[in-house]
Order: structure tokens, then C-alpha cells, then sequence
């Protein structure tokens, strides 16, 4: 920690960051990048992400330049890109020493994701000072093999000696985007941001950055008696459905692939439903509004219900699995009493 903290002493340093795939990889990328931005003005910056992933787009929209490798995960059963990930993790491997090579970082980050790995095991190798930021309680394959080769390995759950050296973990907590944390002064300015009712309530409706199948299902169910409710709807239906949902856009409902301005999406909103990402929630805790977890249980060691259940245990949420949908009405009726009451 003493040879990472002397680099950043210094008043102008390179710092190499990567992350990807999802947003849950990305925006704490570039949290990062704006909170050592803001301390070391000087500094240069430089990301690294997979080619044809949305970070190729996402990270210049934040302002930072980015490099592409071509790389993508192991699919779960035989196909085609299978058969040519070893030929695109050499590949990725050789373009990242090069990046290296040509960018000198005096450090290099991670937050997860394929194009995370190729990054910091090179970095590694260099002897450049690494470090990798677990958001999870349970980490993703590309930080379980990174934590054996790097220095620090940030974290924001307990107990995650079991899959890192205890000696390189520290309790940092998941970074945020700064801007969600001046979301209960935005009420009005979102609400004319969406062309919303502000005598209205309003349901935000989060899928994760690709979408969720069954909480689009759930709620193209339950559209009528949402809306029966009184209550408008800014639905983030992910860009792999937005073309099945967006003919029930109208006056009350809108539906978008992505939000790009999550701070106005919560400030606008009255009541949330989301997946259970660690970022997400990291950021919801911020926000304090209510929320109602849907966790996908299509990842490693079911961690999206163990996020919600350390929030639910504090009655700070409630939680539906996606085998329970079907109770989504007398959840939402209730909360929507409480909120009354």
C-alpha cells in the first residue's frame, strides 16, 4: 500500500483503470477516475474495455479516453466464440502490454470484466502497482484469478478471505457516482427533466444497463394496475427489449433502453424496483427512497439475493424473487399504504 500511496503523491501520474461489460463495472470505474480526478487535476488518465461493449461508449461520455480489446467471456455451452476465446485472450493480452508499453501507467485499476483481467495481469507482470475493486460478496471469476497477482484488492462486503489473500484486502465500501449524492435537492429539475406530472407519483423501474426478462414480464403484467394507481412509470427496459416494450409508451409510462442521468432518475422517483447489483445498491443506500429488490438469480452463487437480504435485514427494503412475482400486487399495495401512511 506504501509503494500505491507514494505513486500518488506525486503531481502528475498516470493511472491506468479498466472495467467493463456492465455498468456495475464501469460507473465505479469512473467513480474512481472523478474522485482522483478531483484530487490530482494533473493526473492522466487512460481505460481499458472489451470492443463492441457499452463502455466503448459510456467512458467517452464521462470524458475519458478508452482503448478496446478483443475480448469476450466463456459462453456455457459449446459455440463458436468459444472455440476462438483462447485466440482473443492471447490477442488481448498482447494489446494490453502494448497499451502499457506506449501509456507508462504509475498504476493500473480494476473494477471486474474480461477486458479488467488482460489489463491488470499484464500490469502485474510490469511490476506496476495494482489494484482491483470487488464490488460483490461474492467475486466475479476475473478478480478471483487477479487477487493472487495484485497488490490491493478493495472491497465491500466481510468475509471475503475466502477468495482473496486476507493480508491485501481492504474495506473501502462500493464508489459512487458524486452525483447521486445531491439527489434530494433535484426533485423539481428532474421532474421537468422527464416531462414528469409533479402531482404524480412516480415508479422507476431498473433492469440492470442490458435488462431484466421477468421484471419486464412482471411489469408489462401489472402496467394497468400501476397506472390504475395513479402512479407514472420511467421504465429502463435495457436496450436487448426495448424494441418489445416501447409501444406502451404514452403520457404516464415511459420506457427507455438506458438512462444516462441516474441522478435525476431517482430524484424523480417516488418508489423503485431493481436488480440487486452491488453497485446499485451502494447507490440506492444513497438515495434513501423505496425500493423493491427483484435479485437475478443467474449469477455466481446467487451474491444478487445476499446483497438484498443484508438490506432487507434491516427493514431498509423489500425483496421479491423472481418466483414471486406474482405477489407483486399486494407487495405494491402495501408499500404504497405505507407511503401513505
Amino acid at each position: 500500500m506504501k509503494i500505491l500511496w507514494m505513486y500518488f503523491m506525486k503531481q502528475s501520474i498516470k493511472i491506468l483503470l479498466s472495467g467493463g461489460g456492465t455498468g456495475g463495472h464501469i460507473y465505479p470505474a469512473v467513480a474512481i477516475a472523478n474522485a482522483l480526478k478531483k484530487r490530482h487535476p494533473e493526473a492522466e488518465f487512460l481505460f481499458v474495455g472489451a470492443k463492441d461493449r457499452m463502455e466503448m461508449e459510456k467512458i467517452p461520455q464521462s470524458g475519458y479516453a478508452i482503448k478496446g480489446l478483443w475480448i469476450s467471456g466463456l459462453q456455457r455451452k459449446l459455440t463458436f466464440a468459444n472455440l476462438l476465446f483462447p485466440i482473443k485472450l492471447l490477442s488481448s493480452l498482447l494489446k494490453a502490454r502494448h497499451i502499457i508499453k506506449t501509456f507508462q501507467p504509475d498504476v493500473a485499476i480494476g473494477t471486474g470484466g474480461y477486458a479488467s483481467g488482460a489489463t491488470l495481469y499484464m500490469a502485474s507482470n510490469k511490476g506496476i502497482p495494482t489494484l482491483i475493486q470487488e464490488q460483490n460478496s461474492f467475486p466475479g471469476i476475473t478478480n478471483k484469478i487477479l487477487g493472487k497477482k495484485v497488490d490491493k484488492i478493495c472491497v465491500a462486503y466481510d468475509n471475503l478471505e475466502a477468495f482473496f489473500p486476507k493480508e491485501k484486502i481492504i474495506k473501502t465500501g462500493n464508489p459512487v457516482r458524486r452525483d447521486l449524492l445531491e439527489v434530494a435537492g433535484k426533485k423539481a429539475e428532474a421532474v421537468r427533466f422527464f416531462n414528469l406530472n409533479p402531482q404524480q407519483k412516480t415508479l422507476l423501474v431498473l433492469g440492470g444497463s442490458l435488462g431484466a426478462k421477468k421484471i419486464n414480464q412482471m411489469l408489462e403484467k401489472n402496467l394497468e394496475f400501476i397506472k390504475n394507481q395513479g402512479i407514472q412509470v420511467i421504465w429502463q427496459s435495457g436496450k436487448l427489449y426495448i424494441e418489445m416494450y416501447k409501444k406502451y409508451r404514452d403520457s404516464t409510462v415511459q420506457v427507455h433502453d438506458f438512462l444516462n442521468n441516474m441522478d435525476y432518475a431517482y430524484a424523480a422517483a417516488d418508489f423503485i424496483i431493481s436488480r440487486a447489483g452491488a453497485g446499485t445498491i451502494s447507490e440506492l443506500c444513497l438515495v434513501g427512497k423505496p425500493v423493491i429488490f427483484v435479485p437475478s438469480p443467474n449469477v455466481a452463487e446467487d451474491h444478487q439475493t445476499k446483497n438484498a437480504m443484508a438490506i432487507v435485514a434491516h427493514h431498509a427494503a423489500i425483496m421479491l424473487k423472481e418466483s414471486e412475482l406474482n405477489r407483486f400486487q399486494p407487495v405494491f399495495s402495501g408499500l404504497l399504504q405505507d407511503e401513505i401512511t
